[in-house]
């Protein structure tokens, strides 16, 4: 079956035809590394790796580059204000380039823990200056920019398709702009290419430029760095939804011009996780990040599995509730895999039976990469009783190609029983019972307290244990 996915140009479904024969160049915006990663953006790199196994899946050979920006993405989006990089290193008393390490490590290891297989390139904002501005260079003799005091902006109504990818007009675009108009700024749309340092004061990362010592804007980058290391025409583009309408839009702006081409085939967009206060964020403060998901006894992979449950295009509305759902249910399907291989008499492997499975996998993950759906069809292939015990092993070599969930290296995990003090078996009995109650604001606090005293909950079917940290 052919592989359709949802392009966000255009807005419909669409069979994919890559450039090249059995060769895909993939594009993907990655972290800015001034924090962690908070669970949010690690569900956009879990399905975006969904996407590559899919292509792998049918056949194809995949090139994927991802960037990691340790520079000029500033807080407003006004293209004013601080780079959030200079104000992370400043809050946390680090060199920038200490906090550029910092965080792009935790974030490899974040990745690496939910078994998100890594690009072929990663590329640095900072290691690419002259590239960014050999760009801004082009679009300048173009006639496309213009110079103001704090930068080099581009002049989006030069440009007649910006927009397209957003679905907006650029009329419209102009009369719904968040931005305010800055002083000798042409349109609300308009966006820097490159910011000129305050004559007063001196930056941690600044460059030398035919416009003066500055830094590149946030979008030029995926630009520069894309064109350097896929050429002016790629298959797909990823990002997260929020790029949609303003960086990613802006990407085009910066290449189609130059190029004279069109740059992209797909747009592959994923939606948000949200809280119950909206949109996951990290300008909140606190924000969930996979270490404190660990710290509450859940694994990484219990995480993945919670993921692909639903729908890369559908938002995800996230509670400790709805994971620890998602824990049990992992854990169960561990147990039923830890089953089979234990079984002394699994059979021969019904071939037949394999390369159906096999098709039937295809066909749905070709769908829109529909992993909610490829799940059940997993749920049901190690239910079904006229499959064999190998046959049903060797399936999952399948489905795991795309999954990820590592399904045949994972055996079931015994939990020992914990001695309890009176104390604490009291709390857990009053939180197994607000939760009866559906009180799950008493029974978070609770299961906090329980781990404040070095133990994690860990419900099974015969109901909640205690595991000691």
């Amino acid at each position: 079956m052919e592989l359709t996915l949802y392009n966000t140009l255009g807005r419909t479904l669409q069979t994919f035809k890559p450039i090249k024969p059995k060769e895909i160049y993939i594009y993907a915006c990655g972290p800015t590394v001034y924090n962690f990663a908070h669970i949010g953006n690690l569900k956009t790199y879990i399905n975006e790796d969904i996407l590559k196994r899919t292509l792998r899946f049918n056949g194809f050979k995949v090139k994927h580059v991802e960037n990691i920006t340790d520079v000029g993405h500033l807080v407003s989006d006004e293209d004013t204000g601080e780079d959030k990089m200079e104000l992370s290193a400043s809050k946390e008393g680090l060199t920038i380039w200490e906090i550029a390490g910092k965080y792009t490590q935790a974030f490899k290891e974040d990745i690496t823990a939910l078994n998100i297989q890594f690009p072929n390139v990663w590329c640095k904002a900072t290691d690419h200056i002259n590239e960014q501005i050999e760009l801004v260079k082009k679009l300048e003799e173009l006639g496309l920019t213009y110079i103001i005091e704090d930068g080099v902006y581009y002049d989006t109504s030069k440009f007649s398709d910006y927009g397209i990818l957003g679905g907006q007009k650029l009329e419209e675009l102009q009369a719904g702009a968040r931005v305010q108009l800055a002083e000798g700024k042409r349109n609300n749309t308009d966006f820097a290419l490159w910011k000129i340092s305050p004559k007063e004061s001196k930056r941690l990362m600044e460059w030398e430029s035919p416009w003066g010592v500055g830094f590149p804007g946030w979008h030029i980058e995926c630009s520069a760095m894309a064109l350097k290391y896929l050429g002016e025409q790629i298959d797909i583009h990823c990002g997260g939804v929020d790029h949609v309408k303003v960086h990613h839009t802006n990407e085009i702006a910066q290449v189609e011009p130059v190029t004279q081409k069109k740059w992209v085939n797909f747009w592959f967009h994923v939606e948000f996780l949200n809280e119950k206060d909206g949109k996951m964020s990290k300008s909140k403060g606190e924000f969930l990040t996979l270490s404190l998901l660990k710290k509450k006894g859940f694994e990484p992979l219990a995480y993945r599995y919670y993921v692909l449950n639903s729908h890369y295009r559908s938002k995800l509305n996230f509670s400790f509730e709805a994971l620890e759902s998602a824990r049990q249910g992992f854990s169960n399907l561990i147990d039923k895999i830890s089953l089979l291989k234990a079984d002394v008499a699994p059979g021969e492997v019904a071939h037949a039976q394999l390369d159906d499975i096999h098709l039937n996998i295809n066909t749905i993950i070709n769908k829109d990469l529909n992993t909610p759906e490829l799940m059940a069809y997993m749920w049901k292939v190690i239910k079904d009783q006229s499959i064999n015990v190998q046959t049903k092993l060797d399936s999952l070599q399948y489905f795991d190609q795309i999954l990820g969930l590592e399904l045949l290296k994972i055996e079931a995990k015994k939990e020992e029983d914990v001695e309890v003090s009176s104390d604490l078996q009291d709390l857990l009995d009053k939180r197994n019972e607000a939760k009866k109650l559906r009180d799950f604001k008493t029974a978070d606090a609770l299961r906090n307290e329980i781990q404040a005293q070095g133990y994690a909950i860990i419900d099974t079917k015969d109901g909640a244990k205690l595991k000691k940290l």
